[in-house]
């Protein structure tokens, strides 16, 4: 199995769409506020935008980043190829397009914080939820490239 990062394009929305739609229902604790073509039309926006760039194994689109920026809008692996390396790969893909890098996951999360902060990220923040769309108490994650020299003092 190939796995090979490209930018998005318009044809990918529906796919991409999908594997939103199926983390949100995969996740009890998360509300469902939006409905798979809602999803799509979100994605089609982020591609438009150029922000997502998507893991594609051999013909199959099996995750995305949207990238705003430093800003990690979504990182999203399809169910059945999770625990493949492909959030990893688009992770770190991002890290090298960066000095920095921020995120906001739900405190719910707990699988997401362990996997950011096995990649470097730190806690920086944390909310009542009262700030995003879910109502659910979140926790924002900071990675900075030079952080690891910081602890080189020579």
């Amino acid at each position: 199995m190939t796995q090979a990062l490209r930018a998005a394009r318009s044809t990918d929305a529906g796919k991409l769409g999908a594997i939103l739609s199926e983390a949100v229902a995969a996740n009890t604790w998360k509300p469902q506020l939006h409905t798979e073509a809602e999803d799509i039309a979100h994605i089609g926006d982020l591609i438009d935008r150029g922000w997502i760039t998507v893991c594609q194994n051999d013909d199959v689109v099996s995750g995305f980043i949207a990238l705003d920026g430093p800003r990690i809008q979504s990182l999203y692996v399809k169910g059945s190829e999770q625990n493949a390396g492909i959030g990893a790969k688009l992770l770190e893909w991002a890290k090298s397009e960066s000095e920095r890098l921020e995120l906001w996951t739900f405190e719910a999360n707990e699988g997401a914080q362990r996997f950011y902060r096995a990649h470097g990220f730190i806690e920086a923040e944390r909310t009542d939820g009262s700030g995003n769309e879910e109502g659910l108490p979140d926790v924002k994650y900071v990675w900075r490239k030079d952080a690891t020299k910081e602890t080189d003092h020579g």
